[in-house]
């Protein structure tokens, strides 16, 4: 057997999702194949120091144990670039690691942020790219690109923390003529669900926004559609594949988190229960989303199927789902035929070859010869 391949495992972060990251985490370092991997942990307290420890030779046992401690790693590893540079070495500095896969969901993890540090450092990586991590995490911003590619989506309003505090009745009155109540608030920048509201009246809109605004300076306020959550993974780099849908039926009133990673008592219906054409046209719709963003790696798309008449609007695009044991990504692709073990490696070869291709730009904006 050849020399293994050697993935660094960024997880934790400062992200209100910190949580979910560590549960991603544990699951993937279990379902790695350490006869052709040697996996190294890097993590990320809450504060935001890196801590690295020792290359696995066998899985993690339990959450707690990838909390690691500062001995393990030899003191923090920052600032960042002197971070990296010490990532990028083993533990007797003999040879460098092949690629990083960045586990961190939310704020400083999905958004662009920690692909750009990656980039700028020449690291491979698993994943989105800068562009498309921004794009991704910004509700705003992505809802703006799927209008231009013509997707249909529920009617929304945006606005800032600084437009709010200025005229809050305006865009009460906003949301009120555009959208109506029952309607839901979202932070623009997080994901997993966290700081979402339902507004059934005045009272609980106001309540909804600044509860939003306490995760960020964006909130988005949608209309409330009676639909089933249709989800689609999305796998690939120029040339991408989608998986079978999936259906979420949620054990609260809406897939929150909650639902997502603690109860674990919401139903995924994999395959979805829906016609054919519907299932195409799901899938054909993840791939143009999935592209309109300069999607690379994953992504997981949901959708609304508004119950009346089957109508799709597209929700958002999950540059980073999670890979726990509740999580449909990976479960659509194991319907789909992809195993666990076969989804990482792909994602480790896709990193690779994208990171290769990129070799090729040059960036010196020099003349021809």
């Amino acid at each position: 057997m050849g020399e293994k391949i050697r993935v660094g495992l960024i997880y934790g972060g400062k992200s209100g999702e910190h949580e979910v990251s560590l549960r991603t985490a544990l699951a993937v370092m279990s379902e790695f194949d350490y006869n052709r991997y040697e996996v190294k942990p890097f993590y990320i307290t809450h504060n935001g120091e890196w801590r690295a420890g020792d290359v696995l030779l066998e899985p993690p046992a339990d959450i707690a144990s990838l909390q690691l401690a500062e001995s393990a790693a030899g003191g923090a590893i920052s600032p960042i670039f002197q971070g990296l540079q010490l990532a990028g070495q083993s533990a007797d500095n003999s040879r460098a690691l092949d690629v990083v896969f960045p586990l961190l969901h939310g704020t400083f993890g999905e958004d662009g942020t920690i692909q750009g540090l990656l980039e700028m450092a020449n690291i491979p990586y698993v994943g989105a790219g800068v562009l498309a991590s921004a794009v991704g995490m910004d509700k705003i911003t992505m809802k703006k690109v799927f209008a231009h590619e013509g997707l249909p989506q529920c009617v929304f309003r945006y606005f800032n923390r600084t437009q709010w505090e200025k005229d809050p009745n305006y865009y009460i009155m906003e949301i009120e003529v555009a959208l109506g109540y029952p309607c839901f608030i979202k932070p623009a920048n997080l994901g997993s669900s966290v700081g979402i509201s339902k507004a059934r009246n005045r009272e609980e809109l106001i309540a909804g926004i600044e509860y939003a605004l306490r995760y960020d300076r964006k909130v988005v306020v949608e209309e409330f559609v009676d639909a089933r959550e249709i989800e689609v993974s999305v796998l690939g780099n120029d040339e991408p594949r989608a998986s079978v849908p999936g259906e979420i039926r949620a054990s609260n009133e809406f897939y929150d988190y909650k639902a997502k990673y603690i109860d674990g008592t919401s139903v995924m219906e994999i395959p979805a229960n829906i016609p054919p054409e519907k299932a195409q046209a799901v899938r054909e719709m993840a791939l143009r989303a999935y592209t309109a963003i300069d999607g690379s790696g994953l992504s997981r798309v949901d959708f609304f199927m508004r119950k009346s008449d089957g109508e799709l609007f597209i929700n958002e695009v999950n540059t980073m789902p999670g890979f726990t044991p509740f999580s449909m990504y990976p479960l659509m692709w194991k319907e789909s035929g992809l195993s666990y073990g076969e989804l990482l490696d792909t994602l480790i070869s896709l990193a690779l070859q994208r990171h290769a291709d990129k070799q090729r730009i040059d960036y010196g904006g020099g003349s021809p010869e």
